[in-house]
């Protein structure tokens, strides 16, 4: 494992990507934001200027999997996204089962605030932030 002091973690859709930053030292993630994209193409101006303010050492990006492990329509899209980072950005790019992170993420946010902390905007980020504390705990404890 190369010296990895950050990460940023991606929680794709075709819609709505979001994103959450991790640090390794001390062991802890926190979410974003989340980026839109109206043309179905991933919005890789907004994610350059992400990457050139939190200068991260890697990326994380969460693939959806169905329940039973198999590949579901945005499986595909998730893993092209991935290799397009790592071909733009030249760092290392790990991807990260996110079975039920939205689950957890909508649980977590309607806990806090009900069903008017629900937004689109939040779900996707702390679902980003869920991927990278599953990545941060399979590497680092």
């Amino acid at each position: 494992m190369p010296n990895i002091k950050t990460v940023l973690g991606f929680d794709f859709g075709s819609k709505h990507i979001g994103v959450a930053i991790g640090y390794t030292e001390p062991l802890i993630a926190q979410p974003l934001t989340s980026l839109s994209s109206s043309t179905g193409e991933p919005p890789w101006g907004d994610i350059a200027a992400l990457l050139k303010t939190w200068s991260p050492d890697a990326l994380v990006v969460g693939i959806p999997l169905n329940m039973d492990g198999t590949a579901q329509a945005i499986t595909h899209a998730a893993r092209y996204f991935l290799e397009a980072l790592k071909q733009r950005f030249h760092l290392p790019v790990f991807a990260v089962d996110e079975r039920l992170t939205t689950v957890e993420a909508r649980a977590r946010l309607f806990s806090l605030g009900g069903y008017k902390a629900l937004q689109k905007k939040a779900i996707d980020s702390i679902s980003a932030q869920l991927i990278v504390d599953t990545w941060l705990e399979s590497h680092y404890e």
